[in-house]
């Protein structure tokens, strides 16, 4: 496999990891703000999307017809970080196959060297090449993927990219609940000065 494929590859795997964050919760759970700054499930969704239809369209001058209202001049910030009231569960998926479609175009249309201007960035480092965008989208992704995997977990306790995640030890409720114990045990004999640091 080649490195672009490589690359395209990890972003697609990311991609469905967070889409696969919003199965069977709630329209409440998808949407409700879970840290003091509002991060949501539905809105790490939608970010991730919405940003990658600017990576792979207007850097590279394919930008797509999708319609982003919340990058408008006057919309308010972080509007692209929530589900706004008339904004559905199942617009917000559609956006991120859309997104993940005009992506896929430019990814598979371009070589790795083709150069792109990001026009967002400082002028120093906005002359760009679509290696440098897939290696951003794809931690751009996984760095946000890695805030729905911690949001996830608070909702119902589901951890991991897929159940029975081989990279998470096999633990019972009750043994996790006592994993947990220990390590708050340790942070508060570490905070107290107690011998062991």
């Amino acid at each position: 496999m080649d490195e672009k494929a490589i690359l395209h590859t990890y972003l697609r795997t990311r991609r469905a990891s967070l889409l696969a964050k919003l199965d069977g919760l709630t329209e409440y759970d998808a949407r409700r703000p879970l840290t003091a700054t509002g991060t949501n499930l539905l809105g790490l969704v939608k970010h991730v999307a919405s940003v990658e239809v600017g990576y792979f369209g207007e850097v590279f001058g394919r930008p797509s017809d999708l319609e982003l209202p919340w990058f408008a001049d006057d919309a308010e910030p972080d509007a692209d970080m929530w589900a706004a009231p008339g904004e559905t569960r199942e617009q917000i998926a559609e956006l991120h196959r859309l997104s993940a479609v005009h992506s896929d175009a430019t990814i598979d249309e371009l070589t790795l060297d083709a150069p792109g201007v990001v026009p967002w960035w400082p002028d120093e480092r906005k002359h760009v090449t679509l290696h440098q965008i897939l290696v951003h989208m794809c931690v751009e992704t996984a760095h946000h993927l890695g805030h729905a995997d911690i949001l996830r977990e608070l909702i119902d306790g589901r951890a991991g990219q897929r159940p029975g995640d081989p990279n998470l030890s096999l633990r019972t409720p009750e043994e996790w609940a006592v994993h947990r114990a220990r390590i708050e045990a340790a942070a508060v004999a570490a905070a107290a000065g107690a011998p062991g640091r």
